[in-house]
């Protein structure tokens, strides 16, 4: 991943607020007051993260924002995910009677303050949650931080295409094979999809 690629994505710019839990990522403080994660550390628990989810077949993405939409559904097709787009609904994960039930071995979610239904049905199966948090999320019940901007379009973006690509590697996809760009995985209109 070429770094300036990173940087145009804005991946690395976190909020003004910060929260306890988000600290230890926060690679300095800028003037106007917005916190830089550090990227080498977003790049390093991509990496680590699509090694841990290469090892699971039934994968679950989530974003109730509309710009992660897009992300999400392409990255699922990718690494064969089911995706949620939109509204999470209450027993996804816990109610076997319910007509969209799913099992999965692990979720990631695109925004630990939005996806919280998600988060509070996998906490209660006990699979791993795997998240995208800025520099405001509370971390408590999230098993894997990927410190990022999770609040851009073309940083979810390019969050969820750099995870699939490293999935698929750590599968044995051999790396001129892996045929997604991170351009398909962008919102293509305003309100997101």
């Amino acid at each position: 991943m070429a770094l300036d690629e990173f940087l145009s994505a804005g991946v690395h710019i976190g909020m003004k607020q910060r929260t306890k839990d988000m600290e230890r990522f926060i690679y300095k403080v800028r003037p106007d007051g917005l916190a830089v994660l550090d990227v080498q550390t977003i790049q390093k628990r991509i990496e680590t993260a699509g090694k841990f989810l290469s090892k699971y077949k039934k994968l679950m993405a989530v974003s109730r924002k509309p710009i992660g939409q897009r992300a999400v559904a392409r990255f699922s097709e990718a690494v064969g995910a089911k995706p949620v787009i939109g509204r999470f609904l209450p027993g996804t994960l816990t109610n076997p009677s319910f007509r969209n039930y799913f099992e999965p071995d692990a979720i990631i979610v695109s925004d630990p303050a939005i996806d919280v239904q998600a988060i509070r049905e996998a906490v209660k199966i006990r699979i791993p949650i795997i998240a995208f948090c800025d520099t405001v999320d509370e971390t408590s019940n999230i098993d894997f931080v990927i410190p990022s901007n999770n609040k851009g379009k073309k940083s979810v973006a390019l969050l969820y295409y750099l995870l699939a690509k490293e999935i698929l590697k750590s599968r044995g996809v051999p790396e001129g094979e892996i045929k997604i760009k991170a351009s398909d995985f962008e919102s293509r209109e305003r309100n997101g999809e």
